[in-house]
């Protein structure tokens, strides 16, 4: 199950690097979000055998284009970037919020400690979901 998780929050690493490489003027609005997934990714990987650290610097496109997410895949997954930036954002935040309520769900099955874990990891991707489609620009 952590392994699982693990490999989602990799992939989800791989959407936000595709996203940037993309749109590169959404780098400076994604990177603390990246940060955070980064950041998930490697406290999840602790409990591996695979615990290497997560990447914390964006990955080449034609390195993340190279592979390709199981067909069982959550939504999560590499998938083609949006033209236009807003839909990139919102393709970006159904993949938060497509992973956040897969690990709301897989609680039920998670022993104790993992269980915690992917409750802290779900909630911060519902607030990656809000944030990407709320418009920082926007005045009131």
């Amino acid at each position: 199950m952590r392994e699982g998780a693990v490999r989602d929050s990799e992939r989800l690493l791989e959407r936000y690097d595709a996203t940037v490489a993309v749109h590169p003027d959404l780098s400076g609005r994604l990177a603390p979000l990246r940060q955070a997934v980064a950041a998930h990714t490697g406290a999840l990987a602790l409990g591996t055998a695979k615990a290497s650290p997560a990447p914390s610097r964006p990955a080449s496109p034609s390195a993340s284009s190279s592979a390709s997410p199981p067909p069982s895949a959550p939504a999560a997954g590499r998938a083609q970037v949006p033209e236009k930036p807003a839909e990139a954002l919102s393709a970006l935040a159904d993949a938060e919020r497509s992973l956040s309520e897969a690990r709301t769900i897989a609680l039920a099955g998670a022993p104790g400690e993992l269980a915690r874990l992917l409750a802290s990891v779900a909630a911060c991707g519902a607030v990656h979901a809000y944030l990407l489609t709320s418009n920082p620009g926007a005045s009131s």
